[in-house]
């Protein structure tokens, strides 16, 4: 229902990307979330962050509209989740296609990884992250 809203706002012209980033009401979340990584996310955000990966900005626990996505790489509208043990519940399964469906729908591309991926193949991890990009900054 608020993505519908959402949508139409934005064709409108009412609504722009700027007004679907970082709402107020879910920055305590965000902080928690950003102070509680995981340690698969803390991992990668190590590979991720000061612009390490091809020169791209990413932003970890950052929220777009009403979701709050493990990472983010602006220049890109790249959102990267990492998936533990819980993803494996078939009602999280369908939450999860649900909730990419509807990203995807405003304009972002989603890809997911599980976590142990990232311990076991961190460099197959991080290509795939950069065959998303448009364009190469290397």
């Amino acid at each position: 229902m608020v993505l519908i809203l959402i949508k139409e706002l934005k064709a409108e012209g009412l609504i722009t990307m700027k007004h679907l980033h970082n709402y107020k009401c879910l920055e305590e979340r965000r902080k928690q979330l950003r102070k509680n990584l995981t340690s698969a996310e803390a991992t990668l955000w190590k590979h991720l962050q000061k612009k390490q990966l091809k020169g791209r900005k990413f932003r970890r626990q950052h929220s777009i509209s009403h979701f709050i996505v493990d990472f983010y790489c602006p220049k890109e509208k790249l959102i990267i989740e990492l998936d533990g043990a819980v993803h494996l519940d078939f009602a999280q399964q369908n939450y999860d296609l649900e909730r990419t469906k509807q990203l995807e729908s405003l304009g972002f591309k989603v890809i997911r990884f599980e976590n142990k991926l990232v311990f076991e193949d961190l460099n197959y991890v991080l290509q795939e992250i950069s065959n998303h990009f448009k364009e190469d900054n290397d």
